[in-house]
This record gives structure tokens, C-alpha cells and sequence, in this order.
């Protein structure tokens, strides 16, 4: 089995976006929602943040590799098992052009970003970083940009600090180089904020990370499904992302890291795979990406993650973000005009759009607005630091993704007036 081709299915799936009649630069919206079996007639999926919709062109190859063409990867020297080991690492190589990696050993597979933090605070941090060292992260960090960091610091002493937000929500790039000292070796930041849909300047925050002699790393989550990333151009030095959110299968996820950092690092993990040969005496470990890849690997993941990525770049990446752009405009314009209506973030956010009812708590605007077949998410976002830096215990969020147009920020529009009517 090798990489999925239009032949398999992608002619009839996504159509890129065409320019406007009138000439001004925007563009049509995309009309792309008979893609998403999952998402019926009247149904305003408005969650994507959390996890994305998958389209046909996905289903299909997780159907056929899972009815028509599995076997296991690395092992069997039968036929299909070196097809399967070739659509395996072919994979690996979408991803590594996907992202602008110089290789596709670049490229570790793993459960999602939450693993590639942890492997990295692992295996990185708990070789490099000693007592005294410091890390800093934002006030915007999802949970898993910051747990793994508190307890390599309990494991080894080291010191965590905290950028500030500007007042739009951004992290504040000029409080971040004032703090920054030689002893920070670690600077951990949110390229999109999944809560607040800010897009952090990863150039500046990277030249501003290698001024002091420490390392980047950025969580690309909320970037890639809406965003080109070229982690050369970017100037990181590690990039993770899961694939759940980028209209793949849960359940797999990349660390990018510069080579030498993923040739410096101890296993992650130890069992079947990542070895060079074992004995009870002593056991020596394969080259990366292997190295980090212990055990039977997603398979049937990495290969859905192939056919996501063939289907968001046959939309394009610039037309996705134009259009969720526009429908974040369209959204924030119509509920500025609700007087009750608290907005959170940048005017310019990336697909996202954050927002308080007065008087209601989120989760009852979440389940008010569930009975007129709108989605949304309602709670702390895994961002519980940021809801206190915002001063509320939680928002209702919106996040859009390519299978979404105007009538579904109508349904929200009309769903929050309804609340306001139900709450008074």
C-alpha cells in the first residue's frame, strides 16, 4: 500500500476555494460539509478546537487499511507487511513536507502532543536541565504546556516562570525577553491559543529563546489544521501537534525536533522496536526516530494522518485560514452587537472565538445552545491559568473548521439570543 494518490478517492473530496468576483481578496466560502459524514443537516458543529470533524477521503483510508490491507509494520518479511511498512514511513514523510522538516527521521510518531511534551520534558529535560534552570511558558499554556514541566521541576529543581498576556490576549513577546536570562535553557509556548485563537510571532519568540542560549518549543495543535508551518522558517527547535484536530484519527500525533537534540536524547519508552540489540547485560537502542517509538505503533493512524494532510493541503492552507477568518469576523461583529455578550481575544484570531454570557455560566449556554443543534465547548479549556488571568471561571468557545459557513454562525447568533431570552 503505498501513499494515497486522487486515484484513491481525494478528485471528488475537497475543492479549493476560488477568488471572489469582486476582486478585493477575499474569498468564497468553502462548502465542503457533504465531506463530513458525521455532521448532519442542521447540525452547527462549532467544537473543531477540540477535535475535528473527519472527512470521507480519511474514513475511507482508515477502512481500507484496517478491511483490506493490514498487517503489522517492521517485523514481517511477508508482502503485505512490507506494503504496510512502506505506507507506514510514507506517512512519516507527509508529515516531514507537511511541516517543512529536513527528514523524515525527524519526524517521532507518537499519541498526540500530549506524549510529545512528556517525551521531550522526559527525555530532554530530564538529561539536560538540572536544579537552578529555568523554563518559561505564558498564562495562555493548555494543561499539557504545563503539567509535564511542574513535574520535571518536582523531579529535578528546576524554576518555571510565566509570561504575561497583552491586552488582546497575545503573549506578550516583550515582557518574555525582559524575563529572559542565560540560566533558561527551556522557553514552551502555544504557536495558537486554544482558547483565545492568539497567534504567537514563533520567529521573534525563537530568536528571542536562542539569544539567552535556550531551546523553543511550540505547541502546534491549534496551528496546523489553519496555519502553513515551515518549522525551518519558524526557527523552533521542537514542533508537536496531534492529528485529531487536523481532520485525522485520534490517537497519533508528531514531535518534530532538530536532529541533534532527538540524537542526544535517551529512549523515552523501552520495548519491542526501539532496539539495536538486547541482552541481560546490556542493551543499545536504534537511531531516532525509532529510538522513541517503542512497541506496535497507531498504524492505521499514521496512515488516516496521511490522507488529512492530502486532503487540508488540497484545500490549501491560506484558504482555510481566509475562511475560518472570516467566519471568526463575521462572528465576533455579530455578537458585539449583544450587549451582554463579554468577547475575549484578538479581533484577528485564528478560527476561535471565546465568549461570556452576563449571568450565565457557559455550561448552561452550552446546553441551551445543544437544544437549538449547536455545538460548542463550554469549561476552563484545560487552560485553568488563563481563566484566571481573564477573570472568569470558565468561557463558551466557537472554533470553526473547513466544513462551517455563515448559517452555522447565524444558528450560534440565534442560539445566544435565545440564552439571553431564557436568563432574562
Amino acid at each position: 500500500m503505498g501513499p494515497l494518490t486522487p486515484a484513491d478517492g481525494f478528485a471528488e473530496g475537497p475543492r479549493p476555494l476560488t477568488p471572489s468576483p469582486e476582486g478585493q481578496g477575499e474569498s468564497q466560502p468553502l462548502d465542503l460539509v457533504s465531506d463530513f459524514p458525521a455532521i448532519p443537516a442542521g447540525w452547527a458543529y462549532l467544537d473543531t478546537a477540540a477535535t475535528a470533524q473527519k472527512p470521507k477521503p480519511v474514513l475511507d483510508a482508515i477502512a481500507r487499511a484496517y478491511g483490506e490491507t493490514y498487517a503489522t509494520v517492521h517485523r514481517g518479511v511477508y508482502q503485505r507487511s512490507a506494503d504496510m511498512t512502506l505506507a507506514y514511513e510514507a506517512a512519516r514523510r507527509r508529515v516531514a513536507k507537511f511541516i517543512g522538516a529536513g527528514s523524515e527521521n525527524e519526524i517521532v510518531f507518537v499519541r498526540g502532543a500530549t506524549e510529545a511534551i512528556n517525551l521531550v520534558a522526559s527525555s530532554w529535560g530530564g538529561t539536560v536541565l538540572r536544579a537552578g534552570d529555568r523554563i518559561l511558558l505564558s498564562r495562555l499554556e493548555h494543561h499539557s504546556n504545563i503539567v509535564p514541566w511542574q513535574l520535571l521541576r518536582d523531579r529535578t529543581g528546576i524554576e518555571i516562570d510565566v509570561a504575561p498576556l497583552t491586552h488582546d490576549g497575545r503573549i506578550d513577546l516583550d515582557a518574555a525577553e525582559a524575563m529572559l536570562t542565560e540560566r533558561h535553557k527551556l522557553v514552551a509556548l502555544a504557536h495558537v491559543s486554544n482558547v483565545l485563537g492568539s497567534v504567537l510571532d514563533v520567529r521573534r519568540a525563537a530568536d528571542l529563546a536562542h539569544k539567552v542560549g535556550a531551546k523553543l518549543l511550540v505547541d502546534g495543535c491549534q496551528a496546523v489544521p489553519r496555519l502553513p508551518v515551515d518549522v525551518a522558517a519558524l526557527g523552533c527547535d521542537f514542533y508537536v501537534f496531534s492529528g485529531h484536530k487536523l481532520y485525522g484519527p485520534t490517537g497519533i500525533g508528531c514531535l518534530w525536533a532538530r536532529p541533534e537534540l532527538l540524537e542526544a536524547m535517551p529512549p523515552y519508552q523501552g520495548g519491542g522496536s526501539m532496539i539495536d540489540k538486547v541482552t541481560f547485560e546490556r542493551t543499545t537502542y536504534a537511531p531516532p526516530p525509532t529510538r522513541f517509538e517503542a512497541g506496535t505503533p497507531h498504524i492505521v493512524g499514521a496512515l488516516g494522518l496521511h490522507a488529512a494532510i492530502d486532503y487540508v493541503e488540497s484545500i490549501g492552507l491560506d484558504a482555510i485560514h481566509a475562511h475560518e477568518t472570516a467566519l471568526v469576523r463575521q462572528t465576533r461583529d455579530a455578537l458585539r452587537n449583544l450587549n451582554s455578550v463579554t468577547l475575549f481575544g484578538p479581533e484577528d484570531s485564528a478560527g476561535i472565538v471565546s465568549f461570556a454570557v452576563e449571568g450565565v455560566h457557559p455550561h448552561d449556554v452550552g446546553t441551551i445552545l445543544d437544544e437549538s443543534q449547536v455545538a460548542i465547548r463550554a469549561g476552563h479549556h484545560c487552560a485553568q491559568p488563563l481563566m484566571e488571568a481573564l477573570g472568569v471561571p470558565a468561557t463558551a468557545r466557537a472554533s470553526f473548521g473547513v466544513y462551517n459557513g455563515p448559517a452555522d454562525v447565524d444558528a450560534l447568533v440565534k442560539g445566544i439570543e435565545r440564552v439571553r431570552r431564557i436568563f432574562g
